[in-house]
């Protein structure tokens, strides 16, 4: 996922079927041993026509939208007391069934929490506004969708894979953040483009992995096998995204960056990741890229779906620049394009 507008957010490891996303930088799971700057923002002048509304004046509502899209991923906001958040809940799970949100699963809240369990209404609504976002045929991966909460500021969304299959993935949202539509339209892409870089038919799961999350040995088994990138969920496809963007961008800085990955102290971690950022501050989009390649991909991919095309004058620039390469992503980023500026609410 994405912070509550400030671009941390959990390490994205599911071994442990763990949120993808959270507001604060966290830490991986055991890492394989040896896997096989800010981009200038420039004035969004021009989209191409198919992506924007036909008519000069939805053209023009649409590209202050985006602006402001990346404005909001780019500044930051507040930064996020670890101190103040609320532990994690899950309020109801729902399956998905052809696009419709069946057999709704109400955990036990506190008398605190029951109205947010009972909008069925917002449920559906952020549901249907990810669901107008992403084309169907692009979302069959996702066969669950939760509401969680960690109160206001922590956690906006996530995804995992689901408890009981490796090849499925879960959506979840906070309610207590989804009222700002500039951030929750970011971190909604953000979330996809893990399912889109990490889903199985780019990273077949590992059964082994999936089902005995605690067996670390295992884990570096299956790592160490692995003549490809390895995220977590198996050994990425020589042909995956993220396979082509680790070898592409982060090989020459991966050892440097697991060291400090290993950093078992919190506070050294992530005094250690921030030093890496701002080492290599023109190569990530957001200061949370950094925490790992499967969040640079995503942030990346955020990018690339909201802003302009870049000139490619930093790597930052040359990660988004990275999917202009596939045909397919391109018909997709100028879909979401053009399903956000049509249902973006006014």
């Amino acid at each position: 996922m994405k912070p509550q507008i400030q671009i941390v957010i959990a390490s994205f490891v599911l071994i442990l079927s763990s949120l993808a996303c959270s507001t604060l930088m966290g830490k991986d799971l055991p890492e394989t041993p040896s896997p096989a700057a800010l981009i200038t923002q420039e004035p969004i002048a021009e989209v191409p026509v198919t992506e924007v509304p036909a008519s000069e004046e939805s053209a023009l509502s649409c590209l202050l939208i985006t602006d402001q899209i990346i404005e909001v991923a780019v500044s930051g906001g507040e930064e996020v007391d670890e101190n103040l958040l609320d532990t994690e809940v899950t309020i109801v799970t729902y399956t998905l069934s052809d696009n419709k949100l069946t057999d709704p699963y109400y955990e036990s809240v506190s008398s605190d929490l029951q109205d947010e369990q009972d909008d069925e209404q917002a449920h559906q609504q952020v549901w249907d506004y990810f669901a107008t976002l992403i084309p169907p045929d692009q979302r069959d991966a996702i066969a669950e969708y939760a509401i969680i909460t960690d109160g206001q500021g922590g956690t906006l969304a996530a995804v995992s894979q689901t408890y009981t299959d490796p090849d499925l993935w879960s959506l979840q949202v906070d309610i207590a953040d989804i009222a700002d539509y500039y951030e929750l339209s970011f971190t909604l892409v953000h979330e996809f483009g893990h399912v889109l870089t990490l889903g199985p038919n780019q990273v077949p799961p590992s059964l082994a992995i999936f089902n005995n999350p605690e067996d670390d040995g295992l884990y570096l088994e299956e790592a160490s096998a692995c003549l490809n990138y390895f995220p977590g969920e198996g050994c990425a496809n020589p042909d995956s995204y993220i396979n082509n963007y680790y070898n592409q961008f982060w090989d020459d800085i991966y050892d440097e960056w697991n060291e400090i990955n290993l950093e078992e102290d919190e506070d050294i971690y992530y005094e250690k990741l921030d030093e890496f950022y701002y080492k290599y501050e023109d190569q990530f989009v957001t200061s949370y890229a950094a925490t790992n390649p499967e969040e640079d991909i995503a942030e990346a991919w955020s990018f690339f779906v909201f802003s302009p095309t870049p000139a490619g004058d930093t790597i930052a620039e040359e990660k988004v620049l990275f999917f202009y390469q596939y045909p397919e992503l391109v018909e997709l980023r100028s879909n979401i394009l053009k399903n956000m500026c049509a249902s973006f609410p006014k």
